[in-house]
């Protein structure tokens, strides 16, 4: 019952195309089973919603009259790198306004960062630059102060560098204080537990081998289209694997591209971590074309059947031992609470579930209207289970 890109591609033209949510083909799957499912379904949406730190965005300012060739530069007072040309500069979603006591711990405390910058632009706002430079012969300003909004600028494109881990931590903390972590605020002696995925929703939790997943595969980001750009930094797929193929702990990640002036705040928000700093929560969905049985049936892996590490943040993730306090799935984290050594602990997500819906939603209608197509994949990313299973093949 193989089928190509080219032929799902072919039904979104002509309207045909059958499109479900990964949260709707996990019914299907159970009301018809695997084959009748995979035969009926051309694609499967997926979603995500939540902090994604290792984000940002390149910025051409036009130049300058009389040019400059930035040195430094802030926007909002959130320092910028300036190291790539003239006027090109990018923003960093974890840098925070100068000035900013960073290593310092107060409750309730708002830090505004580059996280929040981008959403400001996106959102039409404007922007202050306060930018300097050594002066040449061919970039003879030394200072520039100006005002703009996101359409006034020549080029602006988010480029983020590790995004859509697969699989995370649920974080908790066995020390007898408050720790103040990126994954929020952790109470002591098992206060709480954080954890952040959309589970069953999650982009590379139903493409565990990145089998459809690959370099130039068009998504949702960010409210607009962007693509895979590469694999995201620290992507390690060889952690290992549960018998449904899911990874047990981090693993893939994704390097992301996309036009900033096609995006929505709704989809891309500033957000500020206390103790932490700022941060950027993006939202990303990934179609994945149903080719065969097998893609199917990762596809439609439920909560239940999706397990994250309980990892102790007060000591095991500073030093990164690799010690877990055991494996919990993603429909117990989403009951609201889980057991961890007898106690009851409550749960709680960085990301948000209605949104990765939201997200999953939109692109199916995309599809369906035809004004999304499926991007074969120019090269697949490193997935050294996916290699041995094709082997055995």
């Amino acid at each position: 019952m193989a089928k190509t890109i080219a032929e799902i591609n072919q039904k979104i033209r002509e309207g045909k195309a059958v499109v479900v949510t990964a949260e709707e083909v996990i019914g299907l799957v159970a009301a018809k089973g695997e084959e009748e499912t995979a035969a009926e379904v051309d694609v499967v949406t997926t979603g995500t919603f939540g902090p994604m730190c290792s984000s940002g965005a390149v910025i051409n300012l036009g130049h300058a009259k009389p040019r400059i060739k930035i040195h430094s530069a802030r926007l909002n007072k959130v320092p910028v790198f300036c190291g790539l040309a003239a006027v090109d500069i990018y923003i960093g979603a974890t840098e925070c306004t100068v000035n900013d006591p960073l290593n310092e711990v107060f409750p309730g405390d708002f830090r505004y960062g580059g996280g929040h910058v981008i959403e400001d632009l996106v959102a039409g706002r404007t922007v202050k630059l306060e930018a300097d430079a050594y002066g040449t012969d061919c970039y003879p300003s030394r200072r520039w102060d100006r005002e703009f909004t996101l359409e006034e600028v020549p080029d602006a494109f988010l480029f983020n560098p590790r995004n859509a881990y697969q699989n995370y931590n649920c974080a908790v903390n066995l020390s007898d204080r408050i720790i103040y972590t990126y994954m929020g605020v952790l109470r002591p002696k098992l206060g709480n537990a954080n954890y952040c995925s959309a589970g069953q929703l999650s982009p590379l939790l139903k493409d565990p081998y990145f089998r459809t997943i690959g370099i130039g595969t068009r998504i949702f980001l960010g409210g607009g289209i962007g693509y895979v750009a590469w694999n995201g930094t620290q992507h390690n797929p060889g952690v290992p694997r549960a018998d449904n193929g899911v990874p047990l702990g981090g693993s893939g990640t994704l390097s992301v591209v996309g036009d900033l002036k096609g995006m929505n705040p709704r989809y891309l928000a500033g957000a500020s971590f206390v103790g932490y700093g700022a941060t950027l929560a993006v939202g990303i969905g990934i179609p994945i074309p149903v080719l065969n049985v097998d893609i199917l049936r990762s596809a439609a892996v439920p909560d239940e059947e999706l397990f994250a590490p309980i990892v102790d943040y007060s000591t095991d993730y500073p030093e990164v031992t690799g010690k877990t306090l055991g494996r919990v799935s993603y429909a117990d984290l989403k009951s609201g609470s889980i057991e961890i050594d007898g106690k009851q602990v409550r749960t709680g997500s960085l990301s948000s579930y209605p949104r990765a819906v939201e997200i999953a939603e939109t692109l199916k209608k995309w599809i369906k209207e035809g004004d999304f197509a499926i991007a074969k994949p120019v090269n697949l990313l490193p997935c050294p289970a996916r290699d041995a299973l094709e082997g055995d093949e």
